[in-house]
């Protein structure tokens, strides 16, 4: 298969990183030129507990672009999809695969109304990787995981062949049937999370200890199930008992976002926590719990626009 990477950072990184590694699949990363001038130097590095890998990988920028790639794995933050969908257009043609590892629900929509429903697949990502200052793909800690599939729910031979293109790498890549359901467990976990993090500027394990904090983060998480079930896609028992525990038992669990704020940069406040909220509110869910955690994210984003952020 042809795989056009957009961006090399964390996500991207890793994942075409393995694909290119294993040598199971034509992957290119489509990159703004300084990005693309330090990987034809010095290739692409990855660092991580699955094993550290350094090797060359091919790597344009858009003005080379064109047609006649199977997939398109779209990797861009939420708040970036506009100038992302640009980016990738001149690659996008009638075979082409968009396969998108964003955060959220929202983006679905979007690209199916500027590629058309036919070429969009959904997908999850799960992993904790970021792209450190030297241009390192640092992958954090265990696991690293890809699910897709098509949104109808078929088991298309293009989302077997992506599988297959994964199975030496070392990723747990899986094809699935319900890619819809699985991303809405995702987004039931993260969207509790970040909301849990975000308002108390902690880590689980933090929270967990304040007097209340227990209780809090499982009245928060029982709310979270709910709007995925008023929509139609209730998370599996087991799934919600893994998300427990993983609260529970990892202390120094946090979302991404989290770590994005204290750097003081931009957040998927909208994407994760305003799509959650919309959603409870339209199934007539009490969302005081969500709406706080929207407000201080939305504060947060009107401070650091106007510039008013410590440090």
């Amino acid at each position: 298969m042809r795989i056009l990477v957009l961006g090399a950072g964390g996500v991207g990184g890793y994942f075409g990183g393995r694909l290119a590694q294993a040598g199971t699949a034509d992957v290119t990363f489509l990159v703004r030129p300084g990005r693309k001038a330090q990987l034809d130097r010095d290739g692409l590095v990855i660092a991580s507990p699955a094993g550290d890998w350094r090797g060359p990988v091919q790597a344009m920028t858009t003005d080379a672009l064109v047609p006649g790639w199977d997939v398109v794995l779209l990797t861009a933050k939420a708040y970036d999809l506009e100038s992302a969908i640009e980016a990738i257009r001149p690659a996008v043609d009638g075979r082409t695969a968009v396969l998108p590892l964003l955060n959220g629900m929202s983006h679905i929509d979007t690209l199916r109304a500027a590629f058309g429903a036919s070429c969009v697949l959904g997908g999850l990502a799960q992993i904790q990787a970021t792209l450190a200052a030297d241009g390192v793909v640092r992958h954090l800690a265990p696991p690293a995981g890809l699910q897709f599939g098509e949104l109808d729910g078929a088991m298309s031979e293009r989302v077997q062949a992506l599988a297959a293109c994964y199975a030496d790498t070392g990723v747990q890549a899986r094809a699935v049937a319900d890619i819809t359901g699985a991303m809405w467990a995702k987004l039931v976990f993260l969207g509790t999370l970040a909301a849990a993090t975000v308002l108390m500027r902690a880590n689980m394990g933090e929270i967990r200890a304040a007097p209340g904090g227990t209780e809090w983060v499982d009245r928060l998480l029982d709310r979270s199930i709910a709007i995925a079930a008023a929509n139609a896609h209730p998370p599996k028992p087991e799934v919600i008992a893994t998300y427990r525990k993983v609260m529970q038992s990892d202390p120094g669990v946090h979302a991404s976002m989290l770590r994005d704020l204290e750097a003081g940069n931009r957040i998927e406040a909208d994407h994760i926590l305003g799509f959650l909220l919309d959603a409870g509110r339209c199934a007539g869910i009490d969302m005081t719990l969500h709406e706080t955690a929207y407000i201080h994210a939305k504060a947060y984003e009107a401070r650091r626009a106007a510039g008013r952020l410590p440090g």
